[in-house]
């Protein structure tokens, strides 16, 4: 099982972890990133991209995640648009026959998202200002360590 979604919409969490738990490993591991409300006044994050070339990215991540790991089902979902605090924003699950593979794939995937996936975020404050996401050196660093 091979799921890609790049959507507006919400997702189900539990209806996705049941259909990786549904494939028989011994394993299914997960993600669910959540847009964070810390930052002094933020009331929304949105998040642009180029739907081909995002498509295609997260495809070829998602089948070196498959060629690297011996998994029976990987999910992965991205939102766009315009999110509050609180909202669900990505969510990544893999399954496998055993817990290790499951869990460093997953760890792997989200790394990739977090790092590499071609998505531009912006976020929006109660005063009227935004401001650009730049990328952060600590996921940069945990992607790097894949491609070691």
């Amino acid at each position: 099982m091979k799921r890609i979604a790049i959507q507006t919409a919400d997702f189900d969490v539990a209806a996705e972890l049941a259909a990786l738990e549904a494939l028989g490993g011994g394993g299914v591991a997960s993600f669910t990133g959540i847009v964070r409300g810390e930052k002094g006044g933020l009331i929304a994050l949105e998040l642009e991209h180029y739907p081909a070339m995002t498509q295609a990215q997260v495809d070829r991540i998602v089948e070196e995640a498959l060629a690297r790991w011996p998994l029976l089902g990987v999910s992965v979902i991205h939102r766009f648009g315009r999110l509050e605090p609180g909202a669900r924003i990505v969510f990544v699950g893999t399954a496998s026959r055993h817990r290790a593979a499951a869990l460093e794939s997953c760890a792997f995937l989200i790394d990739w998202m977090k790092s590499d996936a071609p998505f531009w975020k912006k976020e929006h404050f109660g005063d009227g200002a935004t401001q650009w996401v730049e990328a952060r050196a600590e996921d940069e660093a945990k992607a790097q360590g894949w491609r070691s």
